[in-house]
């Protein structure tokens, strides 16, 4: 089977407002209707977090998919998925009956990831390339949405969360998974996640600690109306 066959054509169907005050920054710093986050940028340095080896070892993406829930015939989606650690043990857990889309904005990346895909005969998985502020999903369609050690490098995050927001099912949730640290060392401070994702819609569902990933594990869910981009409110990050 070439990758072009593998490569599906996937068309399935607490803000601590104390801590992270909601202010409007300057108007020379919005990208279009979007206001800009208020905080530094951790640059994409490599594809891969850790050895698959020493995860495993941890039980790490096990012990994260159950929390998640994630079960037989579910349709999941895989940002950010560098050489595709999740993608693979997704796929397993989905079983031939649900699907996984993993993407990722670095075509290099994705190509090497369609190739394991291929070579792992993944029948079940998807390969696309993302945008850094879109991750171009179909609507409707997901029953979780993973972002693994990966949404301190999204340079816009109000759009990039915005443009999501559609693509889950009424009942899905997104899971995020970082190290509890400043953004510019490649974490994610709680209480500023929290924050930004309840600036366009989303609620926490959860929230647990979890050496074994690095960090923590967070679910969210989509909740009320979409807003309006010139209508989000930004957080202000504490210094």
């Amino acid at each position: 089977m070439g990758i072009g066959a593998t490569i599906l054509l996937f068309l399935a169907a607490a803000c601590d407002s104390g801590a992270n005050p909601l202010v409007n920054t300057q108007a020379d710093r919005e990208p279009g209707p979007f206001p800009a986050a208020d905080r530094p940028v951790a640059e994409i340095i490599s594809s891969r977090w850790s050895t698959e080896e020493a995860r495993d070892r941890l039980n790490e993406a096990e012990e994260v998919m159950d929390r998640a829930g994630i079960k037989p015939g579910m349709t999941v989606a895989d940002i950010g998925a560098g050489e595709g650690y999740y993608t693979v043990r997704l796929a397993e857990r989905v079983g031939p009956q649900g699907r996984v889309l993993a993407e990722d904005i670095v075509p290099g990346v994705r190509d090497m990831l369609a190739t394991r895909v291929d070579r792992e005969r993944l029948n079940n998985v998807s390969v696309r390339l993302g945008e850094p502020e879109d991750p171009m999903l179909p609507e409707n369609s997901f029953d979780r949405i993973f972002m693994v050690h990966m949404y301190h490098e999204i340079e816009q995050p109000y759009e990039f969360l915005w443009n999501m927001r559609p693509s889950l099912k009424p009942d899905g949730l997104v899971i995020v998974v970082d190290a509890n640290r400043e953004t510019q060392n490649h974490g994610t401070p709680p209480a500023l996640l929290d924050c930004e994702m309840r600036a366009v819609g989303y609620v926490r569902a959860e929230f647990q600690p979890m050496p074994s990933a690095g960090g923590y594990f967070a679910a969210y869910r989509a909740e009320g109306p979409r807003p309006a981009p010139e209508d989000i409110k930004p957080c202000r990050l504490q210094r």
